[in-house]
């Protein structure tokens, strides 16, 4: 078995919930997975990009309990809790976000996240996360979008990072009904479990419409970096 497969053991130790769990989820055609020598076998990259497809869908008590399971299985590891603040340096938010189209967009905030100096190929990332918008856009309702590249890449990153912008006016970016964007961030992970983490605790924010609505009203990157350090501090 490759080492990046699970079993089905394995990956329901992995999500905290029990096999019959997982096995319902195969039954019903929910779980992307193979049967080798009549086995089933996982892909830790596709059970990765499953569960954030599900973070997409997901209501507020589910993206708790799934980043409640995310967070036991890193613990388990020994590594550190999630905290979007350290993440988030103040070097790494732009508002206003110079930028009037999509293109304009990713490069702007990739250049952004370059200005910390933990990101070192600003145009090989911009290419990665261009590529990934070109899959599926990752704007969602409410005017905002959660970019990033398709996989990790660690050997460009000094540590995991994010960064963000604000338009002064939404473009059009591939949200739902046509709908325009403001609020964009780039999430640059290391690895694909932190990706997941820091997704289900982002996510978790923006699910809540006085916070995106504070977020544009913010005057400055102290303002913006304040919001969600006491957001960040309600979840906790």
């Amino acid at each position: 078995m490759p080492d990046d497969d699970f079993n089905l053991d394995s990956l329901a130790a992995y999500l905290h919930v029990d096999p019959g769990q997982v096995q319902r989820l195969l039954e019903r055609g929910k779980l992307p997975g193979r049967k080798v020598g009549g086995q089933w076998r996982f892909a830790q990259a596709e059970i990765h990009h499953w569960l954030e497809e599900r973070i997409g869908l997901s209501t507020d008590q589910q993206l708790q309990q799934m980043e409640g399971a995310l967070d036991r299985a890193a613990g388990s590891e020994g590594e550190a809790p999630v905290s979007l603040l350290e993440l988030l340096p103040l070097e790494a938010i732009a508002v206003p976000l110079e930028a009037r189209t999509r293109g304009s967009v990713i490069t702007s905030l990739v250049d952004v996240a370059a200005g910390t100096g933990w990101l070192w190929d600003p145009a090989k990332m911009a290419e990665a996360v261009r590529a990934r918008e070109d899959l599926l856009p990752t704007a969602l309702d409410g005017g905002m979008a959660l970019l990033h590249p398709r996989r990790p890449l660690s050997a460009i990153l000094a540590q995991p990072l994010i960064a963000f912008g604000r338009t002064s006016s939404g473009i059009p970016f591939g949200g739902p009904r046509r709908s325009l964007t403001d609020l964009f961030f780039l999430i640059l992970s290391t690895d694909d479990r932190g990706h997941l983490r820091v997704l289900a605790r982002l996510s978790r924010l923006l699910g809540d419409s006085e916070f995106l609505a504070a977020l544009r009203a913010a005057d400055d990157a102290r303002a913006v970096r304040q919001l969600i350090a006491e957001a960040e501090s309600r979840l906790a």
